[in-house]
């Protein structure tokens, strides 16, 4: 049975080979971008967020199967706070309503390996807080100190990773039958990554900060693989869980005892 389901981020990368694959098994796909998508937005904005559910609503007639919530970027300033985590919550949460409308209904984040790397904490609880304007000035803050600014990046994966596992469980998600997860990209070959992963030296590189020992860099459709299963009614039971799709990196970087 064909599943309506909502794919942001999807002009490009892994949104893109997500929204391809999921039409290509049947289901009708609708997509959010900036650009070159079936609904166009900005999703640092909330009055824009608010127009994409009005717009998906019409298009739906009020009831969503799926959201692959993708949109994101890597940048080493608070445009990352604002993209991946401020906006993917709001597009979450205006759109839980309809979700809650379907007989199985799956959200899937896209989250990221970084989620294990330096972080900081100071802004990872502002941004749970739902403090925008101190998690901006504190986003600002970090970028303004050099290699810093990174943690703009990596704190905002960190933050909607926890908020996936916070809200998983409660009466709004799971009480309402909504599965939520996260998947975690490791090294994955985008355009975003070509250039880098096309030498050596960038290689290098890459593997030094982000160890992948099993098969190198991904490519988008095996991230996409995971966020369609983790979308279908076949992910009956799985919740509240942060999937690293990483080529081992996980492994490599917290070893064997994740419990103690």
């Amino acid at each position: 049975m064909s599943r309506n389901i909502v794919v942001t981020g999807a002009a490009s990368g892994i949104g893109k080979a997500t929204a391809e694959l999921l039409a290509s098994r049947g289901d009708t796909v609708i997509t959010v971008d900036l650009r070159d998508a079936d609904i166009t937005a900005d999703l640092t904005d909330d009055a824009a967020i608010a127009q994409v559910v009005e717009q998906i609503t019409e298009r739906t007639g009020g009831t969503l199967d799926g959201l692959v919530a993708n949109a994101g970027v890597s940048a080493n300033n608070e445009l990352s706070l604002l993209v991946n985590y401020f906006g993917t919550v709001a597009l979450i949460e205006g759109l839980r309503p309809l979700l809650a409308r379907s007989e199985a209904p799956r959200i899937s984040v896209t989250s990221s390996a970084a989620t294990l790397q330096g972080n900081d904490p100071e802004l990872v609880d502002l941004l749970l807080a739902g403090d925008r304007d101190a998690a901006v000035e504190r986003g600002k803050a970090l970028a303004a100190q050099s290699q810093a600014g990174y943690a703009n990046y990596s704190s905002s994966k960190r933050a909607i990773s926890r908020w996936v596992r916070r809200v998983a469980p409660t009466a709004d998600y799971a009480g309402a039958g909504i599965g939520i997860n996260a998947v975690g990209p490791g090294q994955v070959r985008t355009a975003m990554t070509a250039e880098l992963l096309s030498t050596e030296e960038g290689r290098k590189m890459v593997e030094a900060a982000m160890p992948s020992p099993y098969g190198g860099p991904a490519e988008a459709v095996d991230i996409a693989e995971v966020h369609a299963f983790l979308v279908s009614p076949g992910n009956a039971r799985m919740t509240g869980q942060v999937v690293f799709v990483d080529s081992g990196f996980d492994a490599v970087s917290r070893g064997d005892d994740i419990w103690s």
